[in-house]
């Protein structure tokens, strides 16, 4: 898992828009930065939801100060879609449908009695203009969300 001061883990994967087209954090991360990586367990889920309504919600604290928030899941880019209609949500989604992201930031999980595995815990990272990871939140309790406030400061300090 990349912690603060490291390199942040490059990836390509679909951004699921309304449309769907394709990110690659090192090609915006020098315009978009600081840019927040939210990643969650899965769409339509109430944590999950509650927790992308939550970031849309705080988005104008992003906004004054140019960053960029992505929610990142293994939904397929269509279901992500169709969750950030059903939420409201303006910003984009991340579909790492083949788990190569949740992979590289080593932050995979498994839900054993539901059969459902590879799925990302629930974590935060900032990564600042240079690439490099200037916060990082991983919980292994899939029910606790990020605490906000803490980044927002941190997206502060990066920008």
């Amino acid at each position: 898992m990349p912690e603060t001061g490291d390199a942040a883990p490059d990836f390509t994967a679909p951004l699921a828009t309304g449309d769907v087209e394709s990110f690659s954090l090192s090609e915006r991360v020098a315009d978009e930065a600081p840019i927040v990586l939210a990643f969650f367990p899965g769409a339509f889920t109430s944590v999950c939801t509650n927790e992308m309504c939550t970031f849309q919600d705080r988005l104008a604290a992003f906004d004054d100060v140019d960053a960029s928030v992505y929610g990142v899941s293994r939904d397929s880019p269509f279901t992500l879609n169709e969750f950030r209609a059903q939420n409201d949500l303006e910003f984009g989604l991340i579909s790492d449908f083949n788990a190569e992201i949740v992979d590289e930031y080593g932050i995979s999980m498994d839900f054993d009695d539901l059969g459902v595995y590879g799925v990302a815990k629930r974590s935060v990272f900032v990564v600042d203009g240079d690439g490099e990871v200037t916060y990082a939140w991983v919980s292994d309790d899939p029910g606790v969300e990020p605490d906000y406030d803490e980044v927002e400061a941190a997206v502060t300090d990066a920008a």
